[in-house]
């Protein structure tokens, strides 16, 4: 009888042990995912396209830009994001770089973004800009996508 307990005892150690090292292995699995499309984003406006910058967002998605304005779905996005890189933005490289990822539940996570737009000339020096980007992300059918968007810049310290 002991000898029985013994072995059912380690056989649901082993099993939690399984399914906490299958769990950790899902969420390495989502946050590459994630990271994925951030750089994706990057790469989009890198290459001015909307299109691309866009791709993560969900169809349904909500934008606030830096400036405060509300943009409502990918395909406004997209238009909205086409529309500065053959204006405004033309002249500059964005870098993204993820800080971090709170996984709120296995389908849905806040990504804090730290955001860096330089121009690509000299004489574009207005154009740079520092972001700290807040993202809400839902996992549908298998694919994370942003499904709210905040874009807050970073006000220069010390009257840099």
């Amino acid at each position: 009888m002991l000898r029985n307990f013994t072995v059912l005892i380690l056989v649901l150690f082993i099993a939690s042990i399984n399914g906490y090292a299958q769990k950790n292995d899902n969420k390495l699995q989502d946050e590459a995912v994630i990271r994925a499309g951030v750089k994706q984003m990057e790469t989009g406006w890198n290459a001015k396209s909307g299109a691309e910058f866009a791709k993560l967002f969900a169809e349904d998605s909500d934008y606030v830009v830096i400036n405060g304005f509300h943009i409502k779905g990918r395909a406004a996005n997209a238009a909205v994001h086409q529309q500065i890189f053959d204006t405004i933005f033309k002249n500059t490289n964005l870098t993204l770089v993820v800080e971090q990822i709170r996984f709120l539940r296995t389908d849905v996570a806040v990504v804090h973004v730290f955001g860096t737009r330089r121009p690509t000339r000299e004489s574009d020096s207005a154009l740079i800009g520092d972001a700290r980007i807040t993202m809400t992300m839902v996992k549908n059918d298998g694919k994370w996508e942003i499904a709210a968007f905040q874009n807050t810049a970073i006000q220069p310290q010390g009257g840099k």
